[in-house]
């Protein structure tokens, strides 16, 4: 833990209570290993591109944890398309560990880092899978499918279609709000939902939209 210092602590513990999330003793310990491991294996493995980690507190762990009352609201059965380094699955999952994450990315690098981190923080309800997003195909489809920074909305919803069903939210976390994007979301998608996120300590825009599939949709 000598990676994370006294005021990364502080820092977590002030923004949650800004944000309205209450974190357990264990959780917030949970919450700052994981952040020792980001900032100790992102030297080699370029897990997020930023590198100060007096910024990775408020743009990693409280820009996660920005969404937990809309993660709360849906079901027991999530999935994190293209987690890079984790985000913001793994925050959720210490979250909510009665709830099942499955974080999801094509690259093997940062899979094997979201598998240490499952292993050392001893996350039972964490499943890795190295796959590009077209070619998984999970037993079940997802309650909830969340996205930060992973692609335009259009791509998203047309590449994790086959994942959810009607009543599946799709959750995209995104900065300035995608006007162009909202223009070229397929026809069996609708925008129900859009809320401005705001996260302590974070410069600039951020907004989290919510999808859901429409009725007499077809699969493509």
């Amino acid at each position: 833990m000598s990676l994370v210092t006294a005021s990364h602590a502080a820092e977590l513990t002030r923004g949650a209570e800004q944000l309205g999330v209450s974190l357990s003793d264990s959780q917030h310990s949970q919450l700052l290993a994981y952040l020792a491991l980001l900032i100790k294996w992102n030297k080699a493995y370029n897990l997020t591109a930023v590198r100060d980690p007096d910024e990775m507190v408020s743009r990693h762990l409280l820009d996660s944890l920005s969404v937990v009352p809309f993660v709360r609201e849906a079901g027991d059965n999530w999935l994190d398309v293209g987690s890079g380094g984790g985000m913001p699955g793994i925050p959720l999952a210490i979250l909510f560990p009665e709830r099942n994450f499955t974080l999801l990315d094509s690259n093997g690098k940062k899979t094997r880092f979201l598998t240490q981190v499952k292993l050392e923080l001893k996350l039972a309800n964490l499943e890795v899978i190295h796959s590009r997003v077209e070619s998984f195909t999970p037993a079940q489809p997802f309650a909830g499918i969340c996205s930060r920074a992973f692609s335009s909305l259009e791509d998203f919803a047309n590449w994790t279609r086959h994942l959810g069903d009607l009543n599946t939210r799709w959750l995209a976390m995104k900065g300035v709000h995608p006007d162009d994007e909202l223009q070229a979301l397929p026809v069996d998608f609708r925008l129900t939902d859009t809320h401005v996120l705001k996260v302590p300590g974070c410069q600039g825009q951020r907004h989290l939209l919510i999808l859901r599939r429409t009725q007499g949709s077809v699969e493509v």
